[in-house]
């Protein structure tokens, strides 16, 4: 099908449905790495081809759409894959991690521009990857400052999910292997005077489910509109992101941590690396290791204990993301480097 979204042409392509890893995941990617041909083969010309990545194989259309209209190639690295993959076990080594880093080094090396997303990825792809420095650019995550503002507590909101006065706790995102969010079911044992809710879905949401089944405190939520996240987060005491403890996330920025600042709510953010060195360095939330639940449990309880310290960390949340992580400022000064 094809519609117009904010003045631009989309063109959609059907797509073998699948979440998750394993083999039905492998064949969702392959299958859009086929028919996205289709959407080329229906777009106009455009001044360059900006390829997403994963899925590593949307190297191949993409390759061949800048080849056949002559435009520069724009790989843009989300996540270092097949690395990811290779640490957290999702595959173990063998020909087909082999044939994926070969189709990665060829990828880096058609492109005429690589992105990196995190200070940490820039350094990998020029060290460890062998991208040039004159190839690389960064293009961080960012948030829509506009769409996503504070909001005055929806009552309506929490009375639908029926939630009580109790402060609430929000998480926001995938629900991946790569987030540790049994930690934060575990946390929400601990202090069941607050309420914890997950919104969004992914592969281990049903474990999640089951593992909360007798904590009384925590609710799920399926997955909402991006402009619907604001009500959600009026409720929120603090948002929580939590992370893995491995070498792959200490590098990661997620995009929830920005959504979160632009709606002017704290983050409890239990990891390290950039995302830590953020939100510390801004004061704008309480970073505590990563796989400890008793330590986001602390977090909470001493951010539901002073109201005041929180109101501050709030109003430099949202001053961190406009002065920083507006998408229009980080997406100009993109521009302004090709």
């Amino acid at each position: 099908m094809r519609e117009t979204l904010d003045g631009a042409a989309v063109h959609r392509t059907w797509v073998y449905p699948a979440t998750g890893t394993g083999l039905r995941r492998m064949m969702n990617y392959l299958s859009f790495t086929c028919t996205s041909l289709i959407g080329l083969a229906r777009a106009k010309r455009p001044d360059a081809v900006f390829v997403e990545s994963p899925p590593l194989f949307l190297s191949v259309p993409g390759w061949i759409a800048a080849t056949v209209w002559r435009a520069p190639l724009i790989f843009n690295v989300a996540d270092l894959w097949p690395d990811a993959v290779r640490e957290f076990g999702v595959i173990r080594d063998g020909p087909f991690l082999a044939a994926a880093e070969r189709l990665e080094s060829w990828a880096y090396r058609r492109a005429t521009t690589v992105n990196a997303i995190t200070e940490s990825m820039r350094a990998e792809l020029r060290e460890r990857k062998g991208v040039p420095a004159t190839k690389l650019r960064f293009l961080p995550n960012g948030v829509d400052v506009e769409r996503l503002q504070p909001r005055e507590r929806s009552t309506a909101l929490a009375a639908r999910l029926g939630l009580d006065a109790r402060p609430v706790f929000l998480y926001v995102g995938t629900h991946g292997i790569a987030h540790a969010l049994h930690v934060l079911v575990g946390a929400a044992a601990l202090v069941p005077q607050a309420q914890v809710v997950f919104v969004g879905g992914g592969t281990t949401k049903a474990a999640l489910r089951e593992l909360a089944r007798n904590v009384e405190n925590v609710r799920f939520v399926d997955p909402v509109p991006l402009d619907e996240l604001p009500d959600y987060f009026s409720l929120a005491c603090a948002s929580v992101v939590p992370l893995t403890r491995s070498r792959h996330n200490h590098g990661a920025r997620p995009a929830k941590l920005f959504s979160s600042l632009a709606c002017g709510v704290p983050v409890i953010y239990s990891g390290d690396g950039e995302g830590a060195g953020i939100v510390q360095d801004a004061r704008a939330g309480i970073v505590v290791a990563p796989e400890d639940p008793r330590a986001i449990a602390q977090a909470m309880l001493h951010l539901m204990d002073d109201p005041i310290e929180r109101g501050q960390m709030s109003q430099r949340a949202r001053a961190l993301a406009v002065e920083r992580f507006a998408w229009s400022k980080i997406v100009d000064g993109w521009l302004a480097s090709l």
